[in-house]
């Protein structure tokens, strides 16, 4: 016996001894490649950098041999978890959060008995939600984790991590507190305890700098809305409400005084349509200035005057607007002050009024013939006795403003 295996002894020596002899004079056929060995070395599951996303066992049969080992249902519900853990560790290692939190799904999914295995689970996808954004999620998982392991210090970062960034402060403090409690001297809980306390004095600061603000345009508002109805303008929108329940028109466009009910419509019948945004508004001395419209329809032109005094009148208007210069498509050089008239039309009907030019705008704003429009009133100008302003008023009935 002792012979047989002396002999076996010396045959293996043999046939070693043969293959490195014959290793030496003839090359390795299974070798790596030189140039490109750092490729093939990847392909080898126990030196992969990078999983592929779908397993092809005909392509990778020994990956897909060590995965259906980290799958295999012989396995306990503990030891499953722990290899999903891993692997989503892995994918998290990788940047590929999507596939990490699949592992970590798969793994809460073998409900196994380690409540500190799940609490690393929930903890390890909330991280991974974290990172896509995903806070409202990570934020579910660090309450689970939490459930399982109230003391977990890593659940109670990522806690008070997700309510930062969804801005409840209360809530942040509230984790924090939590944590500080279980962990007194965690440096990054105080940092965000003190970011969060921080922040939440200022979002009060800015929510009492909102409502005072809210509170003097409310009361600028009213000054705006009261001053208007005293004076008796009447306003209408031609343009559909932007609110329901206005009491200023109907879907009609009909007109209708100021009422306190216009309040309710947040002055959108006052903004003007023009695209400076101007709107009626009330200066220090307490008088209406009002985003004023002038017509050229000879020449198809417009000006907008933004602030229109209503104790002010149109010849001093008329006068900065032509006089040294004259606008450039006045071609014939005849829009000069002392020739001008200014008409305006009544809402319904092509009557029009002709509007003293001496005469200060608050006058024919409480004309009752005179509505405002859309938050602007609007004035046509023609040249005194052209031929254009003949034909322009010819067939309509022209009434001068008393």
């Amino acid at each position: 016996m002792a012979s047989l295996g002396q002999q076996g002894g010396e045959d293996s020596d043999d046939g070693m001894d043969e293959f490195m002899e014959k290793f030496k004079t003839q090359k390795y056929k299974n070798a790596f490649n030189e140039s490109s060995w750092e490729e093939e070395f990847d392909k080898i599951p126990m030196f992969m950098k990078n999983a592929p996303e779908e397993v092809d066992p005909a392509t990778h049969p020994e990956l897909a041999c060590i995965q259906s080992i980290i799958h295999d249902d012989d396995r306990t519900p503990e030891e499953k978890a722990q290899s999903l853990k891993d692997e989503g560790n892995e994918f998290f290692k990788e940047k590929n959060y999507k596939r990490a939190i699949l592992s970590y799904s798969e793994g809460l999914k073998r409900n196994c008995a380690d409540a500190d295995l799940n609490a690393i689970l929930y903890t390890n996808r909330a991280a991974a939600h974290f990172h896509l954004g995903n806070m409202r999620s990570a934020l579910n998982d660090a309450v689970s984790a939490k459930k399982l392991k109230p003391n977990h210090l890593k659940a109670l970062l990522r806690g008070a991590q997700c309510c930062l960034e969804l801005r409840n402060y209360g809530d942040v403090l509230q984790w924090c507190d939590e944590g500080l409690h279980a962990h007194p001297t965690d440096k990054k809980l105080q940092e965000l305890r003190n970011t969060a306390n921080k922040k939440k004095r200022e979002a009060e600061r800015d929510a009492r700098k909102a409502k005072l603000k809210e509170k003097q345009q409310r009361g600028e508002k009213e000054a705006l809305l009261a001053a208007i109805k005293e004076r008796g303008v009447k306003l209408v929108r031609t343009t559909k409400p932007t609110r329901q329940g206005s009491d200023s028109e109907d879907e009609d466009g009909d007109e209708g005084r100021v009422t306190a009910g216009m309040a309710d419509m947040g002055l959108d019948g006052l903004v003007s349509q023009e695209a400076t945004g101007a709107r009626v508004f009330l200066d220090d001395s307490g008088a209406l200035n009002w985003p004023v419209l002038f017509l050229y329809p000879e020449h198809c032109q417009t000006d907008f005057i933004s602030a229109f005094c209503e104790t002010s009148n149109f010849l001093d208007h008329l006068a900065v607007m032509f006089g040294e210069e004259l606008p450039p498509w006045d071609t014939d050089r005849k829009y000069l002050p002392q020739n001008l008239q200014v008409f305006f039309e009544e809402f319904r009907g092509e009557q029009l009024h002709q509007v003293d030019v001496s005469a200060p705008l608050s006058t024919i704003l409480q004309h009752s013939r005179y509505t405002v429009k859309d938050g602007s009133p609007c004035f046509i100008i023609l040249v005194a006795g052209s031929s254009y302003s003949k034909q322009f008023l010819s067939g309509k009935k022209v009434y001068w403003l008393k």
